[in-house]
């Protein structure tokens, strides 16, 4: 297995074989949550519009932010620690539809040249390197997407190189030194200053649990239409 890492929409653009992206806070820690709830469907979309449109005509539950505020008109932000207070009553069974500034950005700047997508994330990490092990592609791209795709950020990069470490014995994480950094990083201190309703406090804390829930999120193409689901390993 031939693993590469690179960062940001241009490097999600230019990812080939089997693409992991990452997005620790808070799009991948989000859907991770979503989809422990028991969902009828998580779908990915890009634009705004075409949310408030599923929510509108198809009764989907709309959740998401642009860059960092959640859109007018949606059920709810890209906030992990609201979606677990919302509850499991409030997505089981349902339509949800989620929509991110970098996470699901990346995943729709990947689709044309990836084997296939995973999402990656803390609370996930240990099961995601199961089943990659399991499905052994000939190469994996890990694509830490950063703040809005644009900028590298200290918990994408450093849950990349975690999940490298996964994959190949040989490379080195310290889990420690990595969070060390994070909570120094801007990254994280704009939500530890609790100065923005958009950015909750808790949210750090959910993000940068480990493996959390045992099972990967892989996304599934079916007819042009986006969608994660829960793969066991």
């Amino acid at each position: 297995m031939l693993i590469q890492r690179t960062s940001l929409l241009s490097g999600a653009v230019g990812a080939r074989g089997c693409v992991v992206i990452v997005d620790v806070f808070r799009a991948c820690t989000c859907a991770s949550i979503i989809l422990s709830f028991v969902p009828a469907e998580l779908r990915l979309e890009e634009d705004p519009e075409t949310c408030l449109r599923l929510k509108r005509d198809d009764g989907f539950l709309a959740v998401g932010e642009l860059e960092g505020v959640t859109v007018q008109g949606f059920d709810m932000g890209n906030s992990p620690s609201r979606i677990a207070g919302a509850g499991k009553e409030s997505f089981a069974d349902r339509r949800v539809v989620l929509r991110t500034s970098a996470g699901v950005r990346g995943v729709f700047a990947a689709r044309e040249q990836a084997t296939g997508i995973w999402a990656g994330s803390y609370t996930t990490v240990s099961a995601l390197a199961k089943a990659l092990t399991k499905s052994s592609p000939a190469e994996v791209t890990i694509v830490a997407m950063g703040w809005s795709g644009r900028g590298r950020s200290p918990e994408d990069e450093h849950c990349a190189a975690c999940l490298y470490s996964l994959l190949d014995q040989s490379a080195g994480y310290d889990h420690a030194a990595a969070l060390q950094e994070i909570m120094r990083h801007e990254s994280a201190r704009k939500f530890l200053r609790g100065d923005k309703d958009h950015f909750p406090v808790d949210d750090v804390t959910w993000c940068l649990q480990r493996d959390l829930f045992a099972f990967a999120m892989k996304v599934e193409d079916k007819d042009g239409i986006l969608r994660l689901v829960k793969i066991t390993a």
